[in-house]
């Protein structure tokens, strides 16, 4: 198929794009650095400079190459800008959407999170709803995945892909990651809230993977949803940071999530089951 990436250059794009090579797609990758466009281009793919913020100039993209499925992984992480990420999600994805539809686009494949759920007991599936109570300051995260949700769900065939928290190269927890930082300096405590984690090869694969699946949501998570007070000490061990502190706080909407629809229905199969060994794969140098 040919297959035009939005967020091409991200952590999850750069592993995504060789994947879809591989398998033999036909790959556009957009940026809007021009700088950028020879790491689009040494995996394969083609390269076109486009803003997501600029309606007309995503439309020319999407016209000029004409694609037959839109996979949209474009974030602001990597500055930690929440506001203009908050944006991207709303505003960018409602660009691509119309851009996408006015070529006659019928399939999107989109990134979404799996800390979006309602609180509840254990790990939220996808039949749950979304935090739609949420108050200030993650209301702005809540209100930026349901517009994304929402202008995504307009094209008939969309798969979203909500990703349990990165880890692995390009992401906060690589070595040199905001995360890591934080940790060395243990600005960060160990709590009873609850996170499902995920390495970026795996939502790589599962954004390849969901080329074939059916429409709507699915957890995109590893195998085992993990409290603060589990996960942050084997994370600091194998990074050889100091031994974090500890808090009894947490949010009740820090559940994690379950991927039983992933695995089960869809044969999607993480390559790292768990951050009890991915953590320290991913930080081996």
């Amino acid at each position: 198929m040919r297959i035009f990436v939005a967020g091409a250059t991200g952590a999850v794009g750069r592993i995504l794009l060789p994947k879809l090579i591989r398998a033999g797609h036909e790959v556009i990758g957009i940026t809007q650095s021009e700088s950028k466009k020879t790491i689009i281009e040494k995996t394969g793919a083609k390269a076109i400079i486009a803003n997501v913020f600029d309606r007309e100039s995503l439309r020319s993209a999407l016209d000029e190459s004409q694609p037959e499925v839109v996979i949209h992984q474009l974030t602001s992480l990597s500055s930690r800008n929440f506001s203009d990420n908050t944006r991207i999600r709303i505003e960018g994805t409602q660009n691509l959407v119309d851009a996408a539809i006015s070529v006659g686009i019928n399939r999107i494949i989109a990134q979404s999170i799996s800390w979006a759920y309602e609180p509840g007991e254990g790990p939220a599936i996808e039949d749950e709803s979304l935090h739609l109570t949420a108050e200030e300051p993650r209301k702005s995260t809540i209100d930026g995945i349901l517009a994304l949700e929402s202008a995504v769900s307009k094209i008939p065939q969309h798969v979203i892909l909500r990703y349990g928290m990165f880890y692995g190269p390009g992401t906060w927890y690589e070595h040199n990651g905001f995360m890591a930082n934080q940790i060395h300096q243990r600005q960060i405590p160990a709590t009873e809230g609850v996170t499902s984690f995920l390495h970026v090869e795996d939502a790589a694969e599962a954004a390849l993977m969901a080329l074939q699946w059916p429409s709507g949501p699915v957890n995109i998570v590893d195998d085992e949803p993990a409290r603060g007070i589990d996960w942050l000490p084997v994370y600091s061990q194998a990074l050889g940071a100091p031994i974090p502190e500890t808090s009894s706080n947490s949010n009740t909407w820090e559940r994690g999530a379950s991927n039983r629809k992933a695995r089960e229905e869809y044969s999607w199969k993480p390559l790292y089951p768990t951050w009890r060994t991915g953590f320290s794969v991913s930080l081996a140098r």
